[in-house]
């Protein structure tokens, strides 16, 4: 008889322990209601230049020899025997944005870059080098564009952006993505903005997300996944293989000392 409450006990243990370890269905899958959802295009994103981004900004020429000026490496070619002067599109033309949205460039002097946007500066350095060189050809990119995402996903750390935008989804998914501990209804993205820091909740349970002006990430944002309230175990599967092995020989073990 002892035996018999004793298994009974441990069976009981173990039916509470998996279903504690078990997650529903409705609190992993991502884009639950995105069959409900009108088909909505998407405004065309682009980042706003910050502080302390770091800028490339190349200028060049049908003639290389008049851009000079207006690269702060230009470098000596050898070309088939002639020295050449030409701007180096591989020679570093960095620019830092200092903490009151300037950069000093050659010729045009201090500009003010923070709160435009990519197109908006090659519009400006267009207008301005337009008045020195005919066609002007001016490339900028923004190089150090990362965001930092911690909490419960698989690979925490920095996220380096090689591109001009990137999705709170793609920024997940390269950390490795979420674990099954992960509140997915409730992820916190910390954004500074003109000084300012705002905090936004996600739920990417809901489709409705990919609306919100958070579904775009922007450089140096934060990315917070704080984990479910419940949660007994890192690892729900191990918990759930352990538990039905455990409850195996237990079982096994009381039939044979009857």
């Amino acid at each position: 008889m002892k035996y018999f409450c004793l298994s009974k006990s441990i069976v009981f243990f173990f039916l509470i322990l998996l279903f504690f370890s078990c997650t529903p269905k409705k609190n992993i899958l991502y884009y639950q209601n995105i069959d409900e959802m009108a088909s909505v295009k998407l405004n065309s994103y682009e980042i706003k230049i910050q502080p302390d981004d770091l800028l490339t900004i190349n200028v060049s020429a049908e003639d290389p020899k008049i851009t000079a000026p207006f690269n702060l490496n230009p470098t000596n070619v050898i070309d088939g025997g002639n020295s050449q002067s030409q701007s180096s599109r591989n020679a570093v033309n960095d620019y830092l944005v200092d903490a009151d949205g300037y950069i000093d460039f050659p010729e045009l002097g201090k500009l003010k870059l923070s709160g435009m946007t990519r197109s908006e500066v090659l519009a400006l350095f267009k207008k301005k080098i337009s008045a020195y060189i005919k066609n002007p050809i001016i490339t900028v990119r923004l190089q150090n564009f990362k965001v930092a995402v911690h909490g419960e996903v698989n690979g925490p750390g920095i996220v380096s952006v090689a591109s001009d935008r990137i999705t709170l989804i793609e920024a997940l998914t390269q950390s490795g993505d979420l674990k099954a501990t992960a509140n997915r209804k409730n992820i916190l993205v910390i954004r500074e903005i003109d000084g300012v820091k705002s905090y936004f909740r996600v739920d990417v349970t809901n489709a409705d997300f990919i609306n919100s002006p958070y579904y775009y990430l922007a450089q140096n944002d934060v990315i917070y996944v704080e984990p479910k309230n419940r949660t007994l175990s890192p690892d729900v599967t191990l918990v759930t293989t352990i538990s039905s092995l455990l409850l195996t020989v237990v079982s096994f073990v009381l039939v044979l000392t009857k």
